[in-house]
C-alpha cells in the first residue's frame, strides 16, 4: 500500500463507544475502500447481515472479528445487544450483504437504537447502485435538473404497486428503483405499456459493479418491441424513468408562452416567495426551475421599481 495513504489511515478519527455503517462492495472486491478496510480491521467487532456473507468479505482482506448477525427478522432484539456492547466502550462496524446498509437492506433500526440512546453512529461510505447508476443516468436526470426519487423495491401487487407506479408516470422527478429478477419483465412490460404514447428514456441496469453488468437506454415508446428482443433478464437491476415533461403546445409561438409564463408567475407572486415559485413550476412541468426562478426575480425587481416611481401626495 502507497505510503501516504498509510498514513493517512493511520490518522483516521476513530472514537470509541461508537456504531460505524461502512458500505461495502455490491460485486467487485476492488470496490472496497481504504478506508473501508481500515475501519473493519480496528473495530472490536463486526454486525452483519449474513455472517456466511460477510465472512467472505474478511477472509480476502485478511481480517478475523467477531460477527453479529442483525438481519430483517432479529433487528430490533439484536441491535440492543450490540448497544450493550457499545455502552461497554466497544467500537463495531455494521454492514449489509452488499452496497450501502439502510438502503432497501437493513440498518435503519439499528441506526436509530444508537440515535436513541445517545451514541455516536459514523458513516464509512463507499458503493451503491443508486449513485452508481445515477452517474450515468445521462438524460434521465438532466430534464429534472438532477433532482430524482427513490423507492427502494417496487410493491409486488395491489394497490400500493399502482399508486407508485402512476406516481413514477406523472412525477417530474427522474425515478430510480430496484427490481428483482422475478419480475424484472413484467415491471417493464407494465411501464412499456403505459408510457408507449410517449419517449421517455429508461435506463436499465443490469448487475452494476459485477462481471457481467449491462446498462440499456431505451426509450418507453420503443420498451415493448425491446422486451421481446433476446435481452438477458436475469441477475439484479436498477431502473431509472425520465421524469415527465408537460408537452408542447405547437398552435402557440414562443411569444405566447413567455406571456402565459409572465401571468403564472405574476398570479404566484402575490402568495409565493421566488424560490418557492420555481419549485412549484418546476414541479408541475411547466418551466424549468432555473427558468421560473428568474422570471420570478424579474417580476419582483419591476414591481419594486414601480413602486418607488409612484409620487407621494
Amino acid at each position: 500500500m502507497n505510503l501516504s495513504i498509510t498514513e493517512s489511515l493511520r490518522h483516521q478519527d476513530l472514537p470509541d463507544s461508537c456504531l460505524y455503517i461502512v458500505s461495502t462492495p455490491i460485486g467487485n472486491m476492488a470496490d472496497i475502500t481504504f478506508r473501508a478496510a481500515y475501519v473493519l480491521g480496528q473495530v472490536d467487532g463486526i454486525a452483519c447481515e449474513d455472517t456466511r456473507h460477510t465472512l467472505h468479505l474478511l477472509n480476502f482482506l485478511g481480517i478475523q472479528k467477531p460477527l453479529l448477525a442483525i438481519h430483517d427478522h432479529n433487528e430490533i432484539v439484536a441491535s440492543q445487544k450490540l448497544l450493550g456492547l457499545i455502552s461497554l466502550g466497544q467500537r463495531w462496524a455494521y454492514v449489509s450483504d452488499a452496497g450501502t446498509p439502510g438502503i432497501s437492506d437493513p440498518g435503519a433500526k439499528l441506526v436509530n437504537t444508537m440515535i436513541q440512546a445517545g451514541k455516536r453512529v459514523i458513516p464509512i461510505p463507499g458503493v451503491s447502485a443508486v449513485s452508481a447508476a445515477l452517474s450515468v443516468s445521462g438524460i434521465t436526470t438532466i430534464h429534472s435538473e438532477g433532482r430524482f426519487q427513490f423507492f427502494g423495491f417496487l410493491p409486488t401487487k395491489g394497490r400500493d404497486r399502482k399508486a407508485l407506479l402512476q406516481k413514477i408516470y406523472t412525477s417530474s422527478l427522474a425515478s430510480i428503483f430496484f427490481e428483482s429478477p422475478q419480475r424484472i419483465k413484467d415491471t417493464l412490460t407494465e411501464i412499456g405499456i403505459a408510457l408507449k404514447n410517449e419517449t421517455r428514456t429508461i435506463l436499465i441496469g443490469r448487475e452494476l459493479t459485477k462481471k457481467f453488468e449491462t446498462l440499456h437506454y431505451v426509450l418507453s415508446s420503443q420498451m415493448l418491441d425491446w422486451i421481446k428482443s433476446d435481452h438477458l433478464l436475469k441477475g439484479e437491476f436498477c431502473i431509472i424513468v425520465e421524469g415527465f415533461s408537460a408537452p408542447s403546445d405547437s398552435s402557440h409561438d414562443a411569444q405566447d408562452v413567455a406571456v402565459n409564463s409572465h401571468h403564472l408567475v405574476s398570479v404566484l407572486s402575490g402568495y409565493l416567495g421566488s424560490k418557492q415559485i420555481a419549485e412549484v413550476l418546476s414541479q408541475s412541468g411547466v418551466l424549468s426551475k432555473n427558468l421560473a426562478y428568474q422570471l420570478a426575480l424579474e417580476l419582483k425587481k419591476s414591481e419594486a421599481e414601480e413602486s418607488s416611481e409612484i409620487p407621494e401626495d
